[in-house]
């Protein structure tokens, strides 16, 4: 169960504690377990190293954050929100295009976010503001009712399945220290000595035309520019 009162300390609903201002703050809690967790891994940011990096002890840091489990639902919903999903004066595809963008930059800065399931995210601002951004997004096009929802879910589905292929590349050349276009070259062997040009007609007829260049962002953009043309299809 979520940690309502903890997701939504900012709100206006959130009470003020009286008497001495803490030494710290669950901001600070969640700022310092992101920090970790953005250089060494999700596992890193235990509630002792948090403590360390703080210069707490680790019981200390329990009256802040009650557990480990809303430690990491803060720190999802804090890196979903400083994606700032504020846009004014753009068209619906380009704030599709800003929500796209920001995600997948935010995959790449957070790799450790590939470590956890967003299929049931914390409850907090991060998630309902992109759940608001992209309904309004869709409900200002034309859709039916019935669509403007399963619009903004397939946006979403698609764009996070890209971002955390994009995020797992990061994470990955982080904890080897080698990029992934320096993993495929040093694969040129199997190329040349064991693919097998004949089984894969297909593949090599495309190659020798030069069709597996511009892959990556601009793969990714392909393939949401025909999502959203579907979408424009609907309406029209």
């Amino acid at each position: 169960m979520e940690n309502y009162p903890l997701l939504w300390r900012r709100s206006a609903h959130a009470r003020k504690k009286a008497g001495r201002p803490p030494r710290l703050s669950v901001d600070a809690v969640v700022t310092a377990a992101i920090r970790i967790a953005d250089a060494d891994g999700l596992e890193a940011a235990s509630m002792a190293r948090v403590a360390a990096d703080l210069r707490v002890a680790t019981m200390t840091l329990y009256t802040y954050v009650p557990s480990r489990a809303d430690l990491v639902a803060l720190m999802i919903d804090e890196v979903l929100l400083a994606r700032d999903l504020t846009a004014g004066g753009l068209s619906w595809r380009e704030r599709v295009g800003l929500f796209a963008g920001r995600t997948r930059e935010m995959f790449v800065k957070h790799p450790w976010l590939t470590e956890v399931s967003l299929v049931r995210p914390p409850l907090g601002p991060g998630t309902m503001a992109e759940r608001e951004f992209l309904i309004a997004t869709m409900s200002g096009i034309g859709l039916p009712t019935g669509e403007i929802n399963r619009a903004a879910v397939a946006v979403t589905a698609y764009v996070y399945a890209a971002a955390r292929e994009a995020g797992e590349d990061a994470r990955l050349s982080r904890v080897s220290g080698q990029s992934t276009e320096s993993w495929w070259h040093e694969r040129g062997e199997f190329w040349e000595k064991w693919f097998d040009v004949e089984a894969h007609p297909a593949m090599t007829a495309l190659w020798n035309a030069g069709g597996f260049e511009d892959e990556g962002q601009t793969a990714f953009e392909y393939g949401l520019t025909l999502l959203l043309d579907g979408i424009a299809r609907s309406v029209e």
